[in-house]
C-alpha cells in the first residue's frame, strides 16, 4: 500500500499578519509513503538541497507520521519514505510545514483516513507551534487563523486574481529560531494599534486589489523592523520592488525570502528589479512569479 502527498509552499506573516496570516503558493514538496516488509524505515530525498534533509528517523516528515499513530495509540507500520523537494529550506517558504502536513496526511491515508481534515489541522498546529504556515499548506488559499491550544478558527481570505505574488529567494538562510530571537518581548501600544489597522487594510486590499490599501496593509511594526537586520540589502530590494510597481513588500515567513505583491503587468519588471538590487550586495537570488494554490495538500493513493 502506498500514497503520495503533495504539499504547497507557503508565505506567512504577510505584512502585519504575524503568526496568523498565510497563503499557499504554486510551489510544492512531495512525500511518497510505501508500507514495506522490511525491519527498518527507509528514507530517500531528492531535489532542491536534498543533502540537507535527514534520512534517519529524526526526519521531520517521519516524526509527524509517527506522531499521528501515537495520537491513535497505534504502532506505525514500517515504511519507505521518498521525498521530492521543490524549493529550498530555511528560506521562509514553509518547508517544515510541508513536512509536518505531508507526514500527517500520509499516515492518515495509510490508516484509512480515521481523522478529519480539522483533526489533522489541530495536530499540525500542535507540532509546528503556530498556525500560519501549516493551515494554508493543508487547506490551500489564503487563511487567517485565530485561537490557541486546541481551539482554532480559520477564516478564508479572498485573494484577488489580479494580485501576483513575486518571491525573491536569496542564496542564504535564516533560521526560524534566529528570527524569533531578534524580536522584543514587549511592544508599545502605538505599534499594536498600527498593526491592527494595517491588517484590516491588508485583508480588504487582498480582496479588492486596491493599491492604496495594499500599500498601507503590507506595513508592520511587530516583526519586520527587527528581522530586517538578518537580511542584507533588505531596504534596497524593497525600494527597487516598489519603484518597479509593487504594491508592497514583506518578509516571507521568518525570511530571508521577500514577497512583493504585484499587478500582472508589473511582475516581470519587479522580478528583475529585486534580482538586480540583491546583486549589488553580492547576493544571488532566484525570483519566482507564482500564484496562490487554492487546493492545499493533495493525496494520491495506490
Amino acid at each position: 500500500m502506498s500514497t503520495t502527498i503533495t504539499v504547497p509552499a507557503t508565505t506567512a506573516n504577510i505584512g502585519p499578519g504575524f503568526d496568523c496570516l498565510g497563503a499557499a503558493l504554486t510551489l510544492n514538496n512531495r512525500f511518497s509513503f510505501s508500507v514495506t516488509n522490511s525491519d527498518n524505515v527507509e528514507i530517500a530525498v531528492n531535489g532542491v538541497e536534498a543533502e540537507n534533509i535527514q534520512t534517519s528517523q529524526d526526519n521531520l516528515a517521519y516524526r509527524a507520521f509517527v506522531k499521528f499513530y501515537e495520537h491513535l495509540q497505534q504502532t506505525p507500520p514500517t515504511i519507505r519514505l521518498d521525498i521530492q523537494l521543490g524549493f529550498p529550506l530555511s528560506r521562509g517558504l514553509g518547508s517544515s510545514a510541508t513536512a509536518i502536513v505531508g507526514g500527517l496526511m500520509g499516515a492518515n491515508e495509510l490508516a484509512g483516513q480515521p481523522l478529519s481534515t480539522a483533526q489533522l489541522m489541530q495536530l499540525a498546529i500542535a507540532i509546528e507551534g503556530h498556525p500560519d504556515n501549516v493551515v494554508p499548506a493543508l487547506l490551500g488559499g489564503c487563511r487567517l487563523v485565530a485561537g490557541s491550544g486546541e481551539d482554532w478558527d480559520v477564516c478564508d481570505v479572498r485573494w484577488h486574481p489580479q494580485i501576483v505574488p513575486v518571491l525573491a529567494i536569496p542564496n542564504f538562510e535564516v533560521s526560524t529560531k534566529e528570527a524569533r530571537e531578534v524580536l522584543p518581548s514587549q511592544y508599545r501600544r502605538e505599534d499594536a494599534i498600527f498593526n491592527t489597522s494595517r491588517l484590516g487594510m491588508l485583508i480588504r486590499g487582498l480582496e479588492t486589489a486596491n493599491k492604496s490599501w495594499l500599500s498601507l496593509g503590507m506595513r508592520d511594526r511587530l516583526h519586520q523592523p527587527y528581522r530586517q537586520s538578518l537580511i542584507p540589502g533588505y531596504q534596497d530590494v524593497r525600494e527597487a520592488a516598489i519603484a518597479a510597481g509593487a504594491y508592497g513588500l514583506a518578509i516571507s515567513g521568518a525570511g530571508p525570502t521577500l514577497l512583493a505583491l504585484s499587478a500582472p503587468n508589473h511582475s516581470a519588471d519587479i522580478a528583475v528589479a529585486m534580482t538586480s538590487a540583491w546583486q549589488k550586495h553580492n547576493i544571488n537570488a532566484q525570483v519566482k512569479v507564482l500564484g496562490i494554490d487554492p487546493q492545499g495538500a493533495l493525496a494520491k493513493s495506490n
